[in-house]
């Protein structure tokens, strides 16, 4: 188990004392043996008195209620499962020893399993930082880490689980934008799986700790805009990727001209002043960052006319 710090008044998980079922279960064959033997041994003859009677009549029902009050005491704990045990009232600790136990009857035992449970939440509707609605879901693996917590401190543990679920959701939600649509480096929902899915799990954990419940994974499974805005936010990330192609062939075309300039200069092809040059960057541009197929136009005069 991990340590971590309970909180102020909080129930706190103990071993209990329990016994040996098995061991139990033959001094149990052995007690029903020897009332066998003794209701055999008190069996009233021909006119035995009322006293010789009710001794027979003592040892039926003591050989029938004792072995009956004792195998209540009796219980199974399974791999990965406990059992809190109360006695009036009181906690007394949780047996998690596999294989058959055995308590005084007059205790009382709670069965609770700590295996690892897995809840898909609901589709959940919020803001995000930017105000926008999205739609978001998480799944969330846990399990019972403190028996006690469990039982004593929340009224229903797994109820508590499930709201909790939605609340950390909610607040993990609205601290990040759906998506940056600046060029800043922040921590967003669609493009940080991985630091989004931390805090979730940080703040379930922090929820969930008066419980004594553990969360062991937790992720999103569902993110979208919410769908009274998702056509119009879908052309603007239409929109930001047109910008940001555009924007790669002019830095692409800008350089291209630049090395072909380079070019006629150093191997003194052609000599340009500098109306001349800014005409053929001006050309050489239209032809780079066109969306069509430049015409080719033969110009039969001189280069100055």
């Amino acid at each position: 188990m991990t340590d971590r710090k309970p909180s102020i008044n909080s129930s706190q998980e103990r071993p209990a004392s329990s016994y040996n079922g098995y061991v139990m279960l033959l001094i149990l064959l052995g007690l029903i043996v020897v009332a066998l033997w003794a209701v055999a041994g008190n069996f009233p003859q021909s006119g035995a008195d009322k006293s010789d009677k009710l001794l027979f009549l003592a040892t039926i029902v003591g050989g029938i209620i004792l072995p009956l009050i004792l195998s209540i005491g009796f219980f199974m704990v399974q791999p990965n499962q406990a059992v809190v045990i109360t006695m009036f009232g009181e906690y007394r600790g949780t047996s998690r020893k596999e294989g058959l136990q055995w308590v005084w009857p007059w205790m009382m035992k709670n069965k609770i399993s700590v295996r690892a449970h897995n809840i898909h939440s609901e589709k959940v509707k919020i803001n995000d930082l930017r105000g926008n609605p999205i739609e978001i879901a998480c799944n969330v693996v846990w399990h019972v880490e403190d028996t006690a917590q469990a039982v004593f401190d929340v009224d229903d543990y797994k109820e508590f689980v499930n709201i909790q679920i939605e609340a950390g959701l909610r607040t993990v939600g609205a601290r990040h934008p759906y998506d940056d649509m600046s060029e800043e480096d922040k921590t967003t929902l669609r493009g940080s799986a991985d630091v989004i899915a931390r805090e979730l799990r940080e703040e379930l954990n922090d929820r969930l700790q008066v419980a004594g419940i553990l969360v062991d994974e937790a992720g999103l499974t569902h993110l979208a805009y919410a769908p009274e805005i998702a056509g119009a936010m879908l052309r603007r990330q239409q929109a930001d990727a047109v910008i940001a192609a555009r924007k790669k062939v002019v830095i692409g075309a800008v350089g291209m001209v630049e090395d072909a300039l380079e070019k006629l200069s150093k191997d003194g092809i052609v000599e340009l002043d500098d109306e001349r040059r800014a005409a053929m960057v001006s050309n050489l541009m239209v032809v780079l960052c066109g969306d069509r197929e430049a015409q080719p136009v033969v110009n039969a005069g001189t280069l100055y006319q």
